[in-house]
């Protein structure tokens, strides 16, 4: 299956270079790979994975490791930001 990975701010480093000046890097991963597999794979750290939307529709925490994605899904992710 393939989906389009997303990465904001600092995340962005974790993508390889060719895809970070568009944010986004179409994935091809194996049926029942989940937002975690993701996240691990491109060797996030917990810590700054904050956001997590697929297709729109935010995913908590505690349902990254079992929320399965799907052929053309849309995975985004931010980290923490602050502002004033």
């Amino acid at each position: 299956m393939k989906i389009t990975l997303k990465l904001f701010a600092m995340l962005q480093d974790y993508l390889p270079e060719e895809a970070r000046g568009q944010r986004a890097l179409e994935l091809a991963l194996p049926e029942g790979s989940t937002v975690a597999s993701v996240v691990e794979q491109f060797h996030l750290p917990e810590k700054l994975v904050h956001l997590t939307l697929v297709n729109g529709e935010y995913v908590e925490r505690e349902a990254r490791a079992s929320h399965r994605l799907h052929d053309g899904d849309v995975l985004a992710i931010w980290p923490p930001v602050a502002g004033g």
